[in-house]
């Protein structure tokens, strides 16, 4: 550390502490401040800007700036004189701009035809970039966000998947995942894209690895009892899927007897939903399946398949409820399909239907004074309930079709 020593005492004094005078300039022409100045009147008209420019431009020097860009002076002496342009904003000038626009020969057409001429940019395309108006205009197809849309010319082309569920060869879902696998090839190309569109009479191939994947779909034939919902569950009730397990499987089903029987494993109840709504309070036969094609052979919109019922009720039936009953009535605003209703025995009726609104057997026999008091499905399509006992299930063989 380093220790000055000052020789100033605190009681010095400055050697020049007296203050400077201050120094004033002289003016012969002081201003009296006694009044308020004058302020100068403006004596020159009021011009537009159109009349001020071309004076404007005569009297003063033209401007320019000191150095080049690359650092040399100009040369006044060579540099041309600067024309004076009218103002822009001027209604004659515009008009005349505009005439001048209308008759260019590079006109729109004409440069769009020759693909010089660049609209204002549209979602970011520049000139630089490859921007081309004619084509981003006319043709969307050639830029990769539009190359899988449909043009208007497929617009009524289906779409493959539809195709293919439409002949029966799996559903809409199993088409898309076949598709994106590769396993498909329409007139003899793999498709590979969603979506795409084709000529419904298109030569479509499916590949054996779809067909083995396909094979490993299982279908169930469930004996329903009642407390168990449908699908998922709901208000306390568990859906009939919980009763798929080797402890419930039917001792006689036929899979189990077979040279290689079919094992059971956890994954048969992956994507395993029922084709088909039983109601809670009723009993028989649902069908649960991984296959689409038997989904959409028994559930879907054009579907067509019989579903046979025995209905046990109370109440007086009447000839004429009878003929209702088997056409006539109407529910949800919609006439119901014909149906075939006749009596099984002295307090049982025998429905075939050929749809499956919500609680349709019960609504139907409410409207001709008739009260259901059991309810039980014993056949969908060609596939009867038979022997398989309540709580039940078992395999359907490759041999049955619904």
């Amino acid at each position: 550390m380093t220790t000055l020593k000052l020789s100033k005492k605190p009681g010095d004094a400055p050697a020049m502490t007296a203050k400077k005078t201050p120094v004033r300039r002289n003016n012969a022409l002081p201003r009296d401040r006694t009044t308020a100045p004058v302020k100068p009147q403006r004596t020159e008209s009021v011009q537009t800007h159109e009349q001020r420019a071309p004076a404007a431009a005569r009297q003063e020097p033209q401007r320019q700036r000191n150095h080049r860009h690359d650092g040399s002076l100009h040369d006044t002496a060579s540099a041309p004189e600067k024309q004076p342009t009218p103002d822009s904003r001027a209604p004659a000038h515009r008009a005349m701009q505009v005439d001048a626009r209308r008759n260019d020969s590079t006109s729109r057409d004409k440069a769009d035809r020759e693909g010089n001429y660049r609209n204002p940019p549209r979602r970011g395309g520049k000139a630089r970039d490859g921007f081309v108006a004619s084509e981003f205009d006319k043709n969307r197809s050639n830029k990769e966000a539009f190359a899988n849309r449909a043009n208007a010319s497929q617009a009524e082309q289906p779409r493959l998947s539809k195709v293919m569920a439409e002949r029966g060869l799996c559903s809409r879902r199993e088409a898309d995942e076949w598709i994106a696998n590769g396993w498909v090839k329409v007139n003899g190309e793999i498709i590979e894209t969603l979506g795409t569109r084709i000529d419904p009479d298109a030569e479509i191939i499916i590949s054996s690895y779809a067909q083995e994947h396909q094979a490993e779909n299982v279908t169930i034939i469930l004996h329903k009892p009642v407390g168990y919902v449908s699908g998922q569950a709901e208000d306390g009730y568990e859906p009939a899927v919980v009763l798929i397990h080797p402890d419930n499987q039917w001792p006689d089903d036929p899979e189990l007897h077979q040279h290689n029987p079919k094992q059971f494993h956890r994954g048969m109840l992956r994507g395993l939903a029922p084709a088909g709504r039983l109601d809670i309070d009723s009993t028989g036969m649902l069908v649960l399946t991984q296959d689409g094609r038997v989904a959409r052979h028994l559930i879907g919109e054009d579907s067509t398949v019989e579903k046979e019922y025995l209905v046990r009720v109370t109440g007086e039936l009447s000839d004429a409820g009878l003929k209702q009953l088997n056409f006539g009535l109407s529910l949800d605003g919609e006439k119901l399909k014909p149906a075939k209703v006749s009596w099984q025995n002295e307090d049982q009726l025998r429905f075939v239907l050929r749809e499956g609104k919500k609680r349709q057997i019960r609504r139907m026999c409410e409207m001709v004074g008739l009260h259901v008091v059991g309810l039980k499905r014993i056949r969908i399509g060609s596939i009867t309930l038979g022997k398989l006992p309540v709580g039940q299930w078992r395999y359907l063989r490759a041999e049955e079709r619904f």
